[in-house]
């Protein structure tokens, strides 16, 4: 499985480096089309978690995961020969809701694979996803090099012909016992049903799995979950885009923040997990993570207006925080999302957590771009004490519904506050 995901990142790598190019040099499209595309493949995305975890409810997560692989494969193959934009729009569009989907299976396989030790697996996945995504870009490079639309059509190839390699690798991968499936409508009373709407416990006499829409502690947890996602956007887009606008810095000092969120994710992100394994550390891990942006933001306010040499180091330190950040909540979001969900539905409850993440993607690089940045450094302190507010919060909603739980054992450490949170568990 964690091959099938490096050939699969690397695969994405290259569809991401070369992507926008494509549409402008080879079939010649406008940026308000580019953009129009991006934002739609952005919004389907925001579907392909939900629809995963329902879908992985009644069918073996395999299945599945190849299914994902296979219909990216047809949908990247069909980009080859198809130029007409009412065309495109549907197919970038599915091929985006493939991707968020086949990322929702293979972290609800990884909960079945790993049990207890899921936190360690997915610090291998990460270091894993890591690499082929480092290779991608790098074979990108040369494609790119040349310019040429074979050259840029090799890359969309190759993209293709790595999740067909993924599908065949995971057909090869032994599912574990599906502990959550549930058939629709089946389940014994007390056990599974629509249940309570604030922890997902079922209400007496009502039958079948909780449903996670019904379930307002488990939303709120999604919902504060996606400004915790932030570092992304802050990474990906923030750091260049700043840097380029309002600091003296050299535009060369770009590529090395990728270098270091790649080194660094590959060298510490076992480490890290180690350090914040559990679902109370992991709880834990959130608020240092609002307190990492916190620090990431200021230095980003500082930047403005200093010279070019302090800048630059001030936006490399920037790229180490950041880059903490996601090591950080890597561990916190994944492991609170499968602790936090009653385990007979937990596969559609990880299906709608999944949706935080989609949700940062497609509002994050605007909301940088259109209220941060413009705001200048002001914008920076006000985004970071944000999320570091928020990461209060939602640390102490999760320990409060953590010791709600039923058959959990009382809180191993002072009980904060439930205000705020009481609708989890009322």
């Amino acid at each position: 499985m964690l091959l099938a995901q490096f050939l699969d990142r690397a695969g994405t790598g290259l569809w991401a480096a070369a992507a926008v190019l494509y549409f402008t040099f080879v079939l010649g499209l406008d940026a308000g089309r580019i953009g129009l595309l991006l934002g739609a493949a952005a919004v389907a995305g925001i579907a392909g978690s939900p629809l995963a975890g329902h879908l992985a409810g009644r069918f073996p997560v395999r299945s599945l995961l190849i299914g994902c692989h296979l219909l990216r494969l047809g949908t990247l193959g069909a980009l080859l020969v198809v130029t007409r934009f009412d065309l495109l729009l549907p197919l970038v569009a599915v091929t985006y809701l493939g991707d968020r989907a086949a990322k929702a299976l293979e972290m609800l396989f990884a909960t079945r694979v790993a049990g207890e030790r899921r936190a360690t697996y997915q610090a291998l996945s990460r270091s894993t996803a890591n690499a082929g995504y480092a290779v991608g870009a790098g074979i990108a490079a040369a494609g790119l090099a040349l310019g040429t639309r074979e050259a840029y059509q090799a890359l969309i190839l190759a993209n293709a012909l790595s999740f067909l390699a993924a599908a065949v690798l995971v057909r090869r991968t032994r599912e574990p016992r599906a502990e959550g499936r549930v058939a629709a409508g089946a389940g014994d009373a007390g056990t599974g049903g629509a249940g309570d709407a604030g922890t997902g416990r079922v209400a007496p006499g009502r039958t079948g799995a909780p449903s996670p829409w019904r379930d307002r502690g488990y939303l709120r947890f999604v919902l504060l979950d996606i400004p915790m996602n932030l570092d992304d956007s802050v990474l990906a887009v923030g750091l260049p885009l700043w840097l380029v606008a309002h600091t003296d810095a050299p535009h060369a000092l770009v590529p090395a923040f990728l270098v270091i969120n790649t080194v660094l994710v590959v060298v510490l992100q076992l480490r890290v997990s180690a350090r914040f394994e559990g679902p109370r550390r992991a709880a834990a891990a959130v608020t240092v993570y609002g307190l990492t942006m916190l620090a990431c933001c200021v230095l980003l306010a500082l930047t403005a207006g200093a010279g070019a040499v302090a800048a630059s180091v001030a936006l490399l330190a920037a790229a180490v925080l950041v880059t903490g950040a996601e090591l950080l909540r890597s561990v916190s979001s994944w492991e609170l999302a499968v602790s936090l969900a009653p385990e007979q539905a937990r596969a559609s409850y990880l299906g709608v957590a999944g949706m935080a993440q989609s949700v940062q993607k497609a509002a994050g690089p605007l909301l940088l771009t259109g209220a941060v940045m413009t705001a200048g450094p002001a914008g920076w302190l006000a985004l970071g004490t944000g999320i570091a507010a928020l990461s209060v919060l939602q640390r102490r909603c999760a320990v409060h519904r953590l010791d709600s739980a039923p058959g959990r054992p009382g809180p191993t450490e002072p009980a904060p506050s439930g205000k705020g949170c009481a609708a989890a568990t009322e």
